[in-house]
């Protein structure tokens, strides 16, 4: 399993939605997940950058695993997700920092209307069970969201599902800060 989180952490990298040494990636087997060390450069991910930890309480390997470790454990608990991908999708993050910690972002573009919906923006401080509760909520009724001046959070049942949320969410945010910001100009001409 460690090898589909490789594949997937060096495809995050080089289509620039996270930067190498932040982000985390998730898959649950049963009571257990496995997700990527803290510190881990996920272009870079081995057999060893992968922890195994239990779902339903903590372990001692939580000291190693990503900071973000509750969070993915609480998304577990409240979804029906079996790979969660965390990225720092850059016009994502800055669509949050314009939409509040509590806001919503609309898609103006027809395949994120169709595919997301609606966007949630979460807040909590990085692996608080604030953002933890705050995330599994949102996840409980989106297939993905965004932490408020941090990064996107999506689910799946595989990491590939994860994924294309996680391209979608950035996409759609692209789009929207893009068209905002021509229309902005074309409204001083």
């Amino acid at each position: 399993m460690w090898q589909e989180i490789a594949k997937y952490g060096r495809k995050l990298v080089e289509h620039g939605l996270v930067e190498s040494n932040f982000g985390n990636i998730s898959l649950r087997a049963g009571d257990r997940m496995l997700i990527t060390r803290t510190g881990a450069a996920l272009d870079e991910i081995t057999e060893n950058n992968v922890v195994e930890v239990d779902v339903w309480g903590t372990s001692s390997l939580d000291i190693i695993a990503s900071s973000e470790a509750i969070v993915h454990r609480e998304i577990y608990r409240q979804t029906s997700a079996l790979a969660v991908i965390h990225a720092h999708a850059p016009y994502a993050v800055v669509e949050s920092l314009l939409a509040g910690s509590e806001g919503r972002i609309s898609p103006v573009d027809s395949e994120g209307q169709y595919f997301l919906g609606e966007i949630p923006v979460v807040g909590g401080g990085i692996g608080s069970r604030e953002l933890a509760g705050n995330l599994a909520n949102a996840l409980s009724k989106y297939r993905g969201a965004i932490v408020y001046s941090h990064g996107t959070f999506a689910i799946g049942k595989t990491l590939g599902d994860a994924y294309i949320v996680t391209t979608q969410l950035e996409h759609s945010c692209k789009v929207k800060y893009l068209y905002e910001c021509a229309k902005a100009e074309k409204g001083n001409k």
